[in-house]
């Protein structure tokens, strides 16, 4: 059904049916940088999806380097939400400010429908999480936040991110996720491990549920999703790699429509019309507009 002709998803029941998928475990969370990748991904048989602020930051032609606006975050979530019905957990760096600026963040997600956000103990402008060079806060400062969320917005899943193995080692991941677990954090992202056995570590130090990055180009060796549920982890999550398949895929169209001048060669490669229709329910909105139209017709007889 198309989300314009729905009443919109409940946000406690987006955040339910995460927190059933994270309790099951084996959860392959992809990225989606806008609504027509989240309905793609849907279509594909994806049960949550993923908004990474590496992702939208690209999208909008701009580093991952905090330069996006409160705003502009929520109204992306907004739209994601509302159009793929899916539960979504948000990258929201680091909350975009002191204690009540991420308060706000908190109510405008959750009046978003957005079932989960993640928060991290970086400074700002923060860095990309697999970068060298970044420089972390107190980690008080995310516990405060951490426990402002969770006493104002109860039904909101919070995902404790750590960049801490840089500077403080495994053990410094595992002394911070410690306490944001205590301030209520659900879930707990340990950036930028390094081999099987820094994830082993955290996994059996901790008793929440777990978030694995999986990101290419990155400082994590490249693992497939069954091998970090082996070691123990609830959630695989490849959060920038349908975008940059996407990227790949179009320089090359470019690149050949420049050199040509035709798109003929490229007709193999595409969605065709019907195809899109599909994944954007057009055939909906015609049997509204056609059923109004019957429906007006007959009043006037």
């Amino acid at each position: 059904m198309a989300w314009l002709l729905e009443p919109p998803p409940v946000q406690l029941e987006l955040a339910e049916r995460l927190r059933r998928l994270v309790q099951g475990g084996r959860l392959v969370l992809p990225g989606a940088h806008d609504p027509l990748a989240g309905l793609i991904a849907r279509a594909a048989g994806f049960e949550a999806l993923y908004l990474s602020g590496a992702a939208f930051s690209a999208s909008m032609g701009l580093p991952d380097i905090g330069l996006i606006g409160l705003e502009e975050l929520v109204a992306r979530a907004r739209a994601l939400v509302r159009v793929t019905r899916l539960p979504l957990l948000v990258d929201a760096d680091t909350g975009f400010g002191e204690m009540f600026t991420t308060v706000r963040l908190g109510r405008e997600l959750v009046d978003a429908g957005v079932a989960a956000v993640q928060l991290e103990d970086q400074e700002m402008p923060k860095r990309c999480g697999h970068l060298s060079g970044k420089r972390l806060v107190p980690p008080e400062v995310l516990v405060q936040k951490i426990r402002a969320l969770k006493q104002l917005f109860p039904t909101l899943l919070i995902v404790a991110r750590t960049d801490a193995r840089e500077h403080e080692g495994v053990e410094g991941v595992i002394a911070r996720a410690r306490m944001y677990v205590e301030a209520g954090a659900d879930i707990v992202f340990p950036e930028a491990l390094e081999s099987r056995e820094e994830f082993q570590a955290v996994r059996a130090a901790l008793p929440v549920p777990l978030l694995a990055n999986l990101t290419e180009f990155g400082k994590t060796p490249p693992l497939r999703a069954e091998e970090v549920f082996a070691l123990g982890y609830e959630i695989a999550l490849f959060p920038v790699s349908a975008l940059r398949v996407a990227a790949k895929a179009m320089e090359e169209f470019y690149a050949h429509l420049r050199r040509t001048g035709s798109a003929q060669e490229y007709v193999p490669r595409m969605q065709t019309r019907a195809q899109l229709y599909t994944v954007i329910s057009y055939a909906d909105y015609d049997t509204f507009d056609r059923a109004l139209a019957s429906g007006a017709a007959q009043n006037a007889e």
